[in-house]
This record gives structure tokens, C-alpha cells and sequence, in this order.
């Protein structure tokens, strides 16, 4: 397929738009605070039917769960029994899917979204690897779907949802040189909005690859949680960063938090129900990668009904065990419904 550029227009105009600036026109939240700003730009509105055909279609909460032992490994075998769901500190009723063969049926719909922007310059080859490493890896052959996009300036979808392996490797080796800045927020936002919305599993993931640091995009940090709260998309960050004194890629001590950007990936990860890892190892990668296919295989799925009203306002999840003993328990920890719209 040829790469598809993400663009600043309506969304309904995206999917047909080629080399244009990346980004998106977004949350009329954001539209009302660029507009307080000094000389701002013109700003393209939202398409209202979109925001009523959401208002319509987001009245069940799904939440997929994963719980780790004491060494990180999944636990598997638990029942409804064992599970307490509570939004905004209230019990709610839930039903539950704890049947893992049951999941493992349904396809798993995966975005790799890979930094390309200019700080990535050196490592660029060993994204590459790492992109690769991960879609042979975790991905089950002609049943998971998998979509490749990278962002600096730009942001190109270079190969929509597809079990064909020879694409997805022709669309990774494709990228021949990175870009300027670094719209990574409005790439998470944008790819959950226009293609996990819409994917026909509820088992949902993005891997983004990235060394964190955000300097372009017109989401928050906040709107790319929501969004990918929204649609039921959990994100794994991989940070570039990190490095070892032998390895080629260049960064800072690997395993470890160093700074903004990277605290930023790991509230989108765990906010989101995924986890981060800090690491410019590929063998440590490739055990990361292990990590992240091993929880998505072994999924609990929690849903229910939210009560009203339905303002807008954000609500927070908390998943409890009944009997915690190490026990950590892993999924989305927000959602913000649709604000209703009144009947004429």
C-alpha cells in the first residue's frame, strides 16, 4: 500500500490526504484553550456527527485485565469470584470473560508506532530491528492484525491492519530517514481514533516505539490517555533511550526513569493498562517483547453498564483482587463517557 499521511483537516478528509504537516483537529477542550493563545492558528471544528454517533455507542465499560505474580509472569485461572470492579470508588455489577481460550479466539488488532523524528537519527536502524523483532515475535501468523505507522513531523500510516507478514517487513524497511519533530501524542490520538475505533476485536494494543520526548504534537499527554481509554486500547511504550555502555545504541543507563519524557510514557502506559520498559539491549528487548505477548495472551475481560449522568466528566476505574497476596492487577484506570446529547 502506499503510506497515507495524517494531516491538520477535518478528520473526514485524513485518510485521502498525502505530504502534508502531521496532526489533527481534535477535542473542542483543546480547539477552546489554543484559542486564549497569542496570534493562534485557524482551527478546523470537530465533524458534530461524529461526536453524536459516539454518544450513542459508548454506554459499555470494557475493561481487559491482566494480573502478574511476583515475578511478572501472568496469572492465569482466575474467576468473576476473585474480582472487584469499582468506578469513582463505587462497587459496580460487571460480567466477566475469564475464559482465556475464549479470548485467545479474537484476533488481536496491534499498532507499532515508531518515532522517526531527528532525535532518533542514530537509532533509526536499531527502531527498525526492534519494530520487526516485535511483529514476528508476538504476533500470531494470519490471526492477530497488525499496523505500522511512524511519526516526527508527519505522521504516515504505512501499512494498514493486515495478517501479511511481507508487508508489514516492506513497510518497516521502507523508512529510509528520519524526520524533524515530534508529534507523538497526536499519533496516539489520532491512530486510536481512526483505526482502533473501529476494529472488529476488543482486544486492542499499541507498541510505540520512541525516546519519549514530545515537542510538536496539539494533544496533551491527557488527550492521548483518554483517547486510548476511549477505545479500549492498551499501550506498551518501548523507550530508545536507555543504552549500555556496549551497546550501539546511543542513550543513558538502561532500566531506568531519567526524565520527563520518560515518566510521560509511563503514565500513558499505565494509565492505559500496558507497562513501559527502558532498554537499548535487543536482547533485553526481546525479552520485553516476550513480556508483552505473554500478557496479552493471558487477558481476563470486565464489563458493565455506567450509570448517568453522562456529562463528559472523567471516572475513574479501580480493578481489585479479593485476595491481592503479591498479586498486581493491570488494566485501564479512566474512561470518560460521551456527554449525552438531549433528545430535541
Amino acid at each position: 500500500m502506499n503510506p497515507k499521511n495524517y494531516t491538520r483537516v477535518p478528520r473526514k478528509m485524513m485518510m485521502k490526504t498525502v505530504k502534508v504537516m502531521s496532526s489533527f483537529v481534535f477535542l473542542a477542550g483543546v480547539l477552546l484553550a489554543a484559542a486564549t493563545a497569542q496570534t493562534p492558528a485557524p482551527r478546523s471544528p470537530p465533524a458534530p456527527a461524529q461526536e453524536e454517533r459516539e454518544s450513542t455507542t459508548s454506554r459499555v465499560v470494557r475493561v481487559p485485565v491482566t494480573v502478574l505474580d511476583k515475578k511478572g509472569k501472568p496469572v492465569t485461572g482466575l474467576t468473576k469470584n476473585d474480582f472487584s470492579v469499582f468506578e469513582d470508588k463505587k462497587p459496580v455489577q460487571f460480567d466477566f470473560l475469564g475464559e482465556i481460550k475464549e479470548l485467545q479466539k479474537l484476533p488481536i488488532y496491534i499498532g507499532v508506532l515508531m518515532d522517526t523524528s531527528g532525535s532518533t537519527a542514530g537509532k533509526l536502524k536499531f527502531e527498525k530491528e526492534a519494530a520487526l523483532n516485535f511483529i514476528y515475535t508476538v504476533t500470531r501468523s494470519r490471526k492477530d492484525r497488525v499496523a505500522f505507522l511512524t511519526f516526527d513531523d508527519e505522521i504516515i500510516l504505512r501499512q494498514d491492519f493486515t495478517t501479511n507478514l511481507d508487508l508489514l517487513d516492506r513497510a518497516v524497511n521502507g523508512v529510509k530517514k528520519p524526520g524533524n519533530r515530534t508529534a507523538l501524542y497526536d499519533a496516539v490520538w489520532q491512530f486510536c481514533d481512526e483505526k482502533m475505533r473501529n476494529a472488529n476485536s476488543p482486544r486492542r494494543a499499541l507498541v510505540v516505539i520512541t525516546d519519549g520526548d514530545d515537542t510538536y504534537s496539539r494533544a496533551r499527554l491527557s488527550d492521548a490517555i483518554q483517547m486510548a481509554q476511549k477505545t479500549d486500547t492498551i499501550i506498551f511504550a518501548i523507550s530508545t533511550k536507555g543504552g549500555f555502555a556496549t551497546s550501539a545504541v546511543p542513550g543513558v543507563e538502561a532500566g531506568t526513569v531519567k526524565d520527563g519524557g520518560d515518566k510521560d510514557i509511563q503514565k500513558l502506559s499505565e494509565e492505559t493498562g500496558g507497562r513501559s520498559f527502558y532498554t537499548g539491549d535487543m536482547l533485553a528487548l526481546e525479552r520485553a517483547f516476550q513480556k508483552i505477548g505473554e500478557e496479552l495472551r493471558s487477558q481476563y475481560l470486565i464489563t458493565y453498564r455506567p450509570e448517568g449522568p453522562f456529562d463528559g466528566r472523567e471516572r475513574r476505574i479501580e480493578v481489585k483482587l479479593a485476595s491481592a497476596d503479591g498479586l498486581k492487577v493491570n488494566a485501564k484506570r479512566a474512561y470518560t463517557p460521551d456527554r449525552e446529547i438531549p433528545k430535541p
